[in-house]
């Protein structure tokens, strides 16, 4: 195969990051925490606004742990999780050996359904256990329906850990997202929207939630000349160098969000007057997204052999990488066992939904092509 390989979503480096990198080695800050990693984790801050207090650490996936750490979530807890996500969202409630309870979809932002949430809370505490968290997905980079989903939540007096790990930049009535919940957190995995190479952050709203956490990122060392720990902790901190990264990566965030938003406009130009394609989208003007990835669904035809699948293999073919919607939690084999509240808006999700190519480093040339195989597919070449 001849053409390069078109990705769903890779970076794309300011120039900056060297830099911030060199100056780690020249200072021998090569281990975990260190200056670069203050400076992230105050330009993250200053970026958030709303008093966010924020501890950078290793993931995403580390955040949504220490996050239940906090919360007091233990073996045997109940905690309720949106099912249509990455599986990073649900497995720390395993690592704490606690319950997922797992909710629908709703269809309009796709994310978790306030009705089936309360009827779902209301079912647990009949049967004897009330949630000691709700862990919310802002899907894609697009807002949950934030004041219904906290509403319930604040009604029963259940805290929220918002899941942004998409969602960095993206605002509900121009909040950002990662500031709603009691916790939130970021990802700043390799195909996010800015990288570290690998790292992620903990959004808290106190100085006092933010020290808790680096004490157990750095294994929950007492205060002590010896090593002496009373906790169990974690080797959950980010690396000075991979701090670095983030620290030249930030510059470029905002065009970053543009550059997204342009492949989102790009596909709704392409897609418009294909009956069997629906573009994902922002509800209203309340909700803003940074696009991380843009998002189809695909209407079968079975006589045009029009299906997800097939267009996925048609992008395939081309060497231009496409991916079905995560596949929801509930049907996953590892959390078939829990329970699951609500119908099946994220099952049919999953099966029409299509992750077409979001990268912010996409050129001219590369769109050209995903157009070609998109008019080839449906048809609508002139």
């Amino acid at each position: 195969m001849d053409k390069k390989r078109i990705y769903l979503s890779l970076s794309k480096q300011s120039g900056f990051e060297q830099e911030y990198i060199q100056k780690a080695l020249e200072t021998n800050w090569i281990t975990s925490g260190g200056p670069n990693v203050n400076d992230f984790e105050d330009v993250l801050e200053n970026y958030l606004s709303d008093n966010s207090c924020v501890t950078a650490l290793n993931s995403g996936t580390s955040a949504i742990h220490l996050a239940l750490i906090m919360l007091g979530v233990k073996a045997g807890d109940e905690v309720i999780c949106q099912s249509m996500t990455f599986s990073a969202s649900a497995n720390p409630i395993l690592y704490q050996s606690a319950i997922p309870v797992f909710i629908d979809s709703e269809i309009d932002t796709w994310n978790i359904c306030p009705i089936n949430l309360e009827i779902a809370i209301i079912d647990r505490i009949n049967k004897g256990t009330k949630p000691k968290a709700i862990i919310t997905v802002h899907l894609y980079g697009n807002p949950y329906k934030v004041e219904e989903i906290h509403e319930i939540a604040n009604k029963y007096e259940i805290p929220i850990i918002e899941d942004s790990a998409e969602a960095l930049g993206s605002t509900y009535k121009g909040k950002k997202c990662g500031t709603f919940g009691t916790f939130g957190i970021l990802s700043f995995n390799g195909n996010k929207i800015i990288t570290t190479s690998s790292g992620g952050a903990l959004i808290a709203n106190s100085i006092e939630l933010k020290e808790k956490a680096i004490f157990y990122a750095t294994q929950a060392k007492d205060k002590a000349a010896h090593y002496q720990h009373s906790e169990i902790g974690y080797n959950y901190r980010m690396s000075n160098i991979c701090a670095g990264i983030g620290l030249g990566q930030i510059k470029m965030l905002e065009n970053n969000i543009e550059a997204r938003r342009e492949m989102h406009s790009f596909y709704k130009e392409i897609f418009e007057g294909v009956s069997n394609v629906n573009l994902f989208e922002v509800v209203n003007e309340n909700y803003f997204s940074n696009y991380w990835l843009s998002i189809i669904l695909v209407e079968p035809d079975l006589e045009r052999k029009i299906n997800r699948e097939n267009l996925r293999l048609a992008f395939e073919i081309a060497n231009i990488e496409c991916r079905p919607l995560w596949k929801p939690m509930h049907l996953q084999p590892i959390f078939a066992q829990y329970p699951y509240y609500g119908n099946t808006v994220a099952e049919e999700l999953f099966e029409k939904g299509l992750c077409l190519p979001s990268g912010s480093n996409l050129t001219k040339e590369d769109k050209n092509r995903i157009e070609e195989v998109i008019q080839n597919f449906f048809n609508t070449k002139k």
